[in-house]
């Protein structure tokens, strides 16, 4: 990876993945006080529920660029609209701003994600691509250790704008830096490019359109919006059936079982997540700073597990996924615990590096697999497609979370639904590793 040939794509590639890092972990920790000032309290999961939305249209529309010309072109543009995001949220009067912010944040993240998968394919060796993807996670690193923190006291001295604002300067610092790393890229092989996938681009907004409007059916029950929302989860469901490798929602195996799995993982550990703030805040009384320290904590398990599964290329991929479940599930398990009225807060801490620490086994892996089994001419497809089913699954939980907020709980008091998410998400993480119990790499 560092090889004199290598090393500017490698320095331009983790300093855009470091600077998304940032943005991800600054927002939960500021969106408590964020909402409030917006008078938004009432629509805590939807900054979340847009953002990912909007990554699943630019994550298959330039999965698709990527196959036909190679990642460059989207690459050129990517980090400039993620920046425009970040000025936009950073001016935001009003809550409706805010949300084009959060879709322009997440038509960049998804464009960005999904070609430097491609890149990687492209230029690092197959054995080097273990390292590869675990360095994406280390360049979590950094975020992590100040991200939450910083945005904390930032949010609360000087003010939540900031947290958009303060980064983008290094937003643009990542884009004059990759543009030499994108020069003199191999273009794909489009030999054989299937020419099924043409309804690509159509599924994507398909799906993006689906998940708000399921998430608002739930949370506003009516005649009117039960109709539309279970149009909404047809039209979702006929959408992923094209943006997914076929068998995928029935965890075929191969392929389809190997993105399910990233579904799995992504919906689980994000959803909890996105409501942990708030529980240390409302539940425990933590001020913002020490609310996201959990989400640090986080991030440092998940890039240590991420750089030592890349240097134990020996060990079997599927074996590491599995193995990423069983953590996962028993920490968001266990996370429950957190959630009740003088239960141990601080328990979240080491709950939430074992939980990190599962997702960084695996996530790699994932990767690794996926990519590897991908015909040349469909990198990019396979790229979007895991990056579309993490966000569609992260989408949905995270939704159901607002769903449960409102429906039997407040954001000043939060306990049973989050009891009720953590035990949902446990089941789901269970569940993969049921999915992979007794599966090997070659037989994935």
């Amino acid at each position: 990876m560092w090889l004199p040939e290598n090393r500017r794509t490698t320095s331009a590639v983790l300093l855009l993945i470091t600077i998304v890092a940032f943005e991800q972990l600054g927002i939960s920790t500021a969106m408590p006080r964020m909402l409030a000032d917006l008078d938004g309290t009432s629509l805590y999961s939807w900054p979340f529920t847009v953002f990912l939305s909007a990554s699943v249209v630019s994550t298959v529309v330039c999965g698709r660029i990527a196959d036909r010309v190679g990642p460059a072109r989207v690459l050129y543009v990517a980090p400039a609209v993620f920046l425009v995001g970040l000025l936009v949220a950073g001016t935001a009067d009003t809550m409706a701003v805010l949300l084009v912010a959060r879709a322009l944040q997440g038509a960049g993240m998804g464009a960005e994600a999904t070609c430097i998968y491609v890149l990687i394919t492209l230029v690092y060796p197959e054995r080097s691509r273990p390292a590869a993807f675990g360095a994406l996670s280390a360049a979590w690193v950094v975020p992590s250790i100040v991200g939450p923190t910083v945005a904390g006291v930032v949010t609360e001295q000087v003010g939540w704008r900031w947290v958009f604002l303060g980064l983008a300067p290094l937003a643009v610092l990542g884009a004059l830096l990759l543009l030499p790393a994108l020069r003199g890229l191999p273009r794909p092989d489009r030999s054989g490019t299937p020419a099924g996938r043409r309804w690509l681009p159509v599924a994507a907004v398909a799906a993006g359109v689906a998940i708000p409007v399921v998430s608002w059916a739930a949370q506003h029950p009516s005649p009117l919006w039960l109709v539309a929302g279970v149009v909404g989860v047809v039209v979702l469901v006929a959408a992923l059936r094209t943006l997914l490798p076929k068998g995928t929602l029935r965890a075929a195996r191969g392929l389809p079982r190997v993105v399910l799995s990233r579904g799995l993982f992504a919906g689980a550990f994000l959803a909890v997540e996105a409501f942990l703030p708030l529980t240390l805040a409302s539940v425990h009384g933590y001020p913002l700073a020490l609310a996201g320290l959990p989400l640090t904590i986080a991030a440092l398990g998940w890039s240590g597990a991420s750089h030592w599964q890349g240097r134990h290329p020996e060990v079997e991929r599927s074996a590491l996924i599995r193995w990423g479940f069983v953590v996962l599930g028993v920490a968001l398990a266990a996370m429950t615990l957190v959630a009740v009225p003088g239960g141990p807060g601080w328990l979240a801490v080491p709950l939430w590096l074992f939980a990190g620490a599962g997702m960084g086994m695996a996530f790699p892996a994932i990767s690794v697999l996926a990519l590897g089994r991908a015909p040349e001419h469909e990198r990019g497809f396979v790229s979007a497609a895991v990056q579309v089913i993490d966000t569609v699954f992260a989408a949905t939980t995270i939704a159901l979370g607002g769903v449960l907020l409102a429906g039997i709980a407040s954001a000043a008091e939060p306990t049973a639904a989050v009891v009720a998410l953590d035990l949902l998400m446990a089941a789901m993480a269970l569940g993969g590793a049921l999915l992979f119990r007794r599966v090997r790499d070659a037989a994935v």
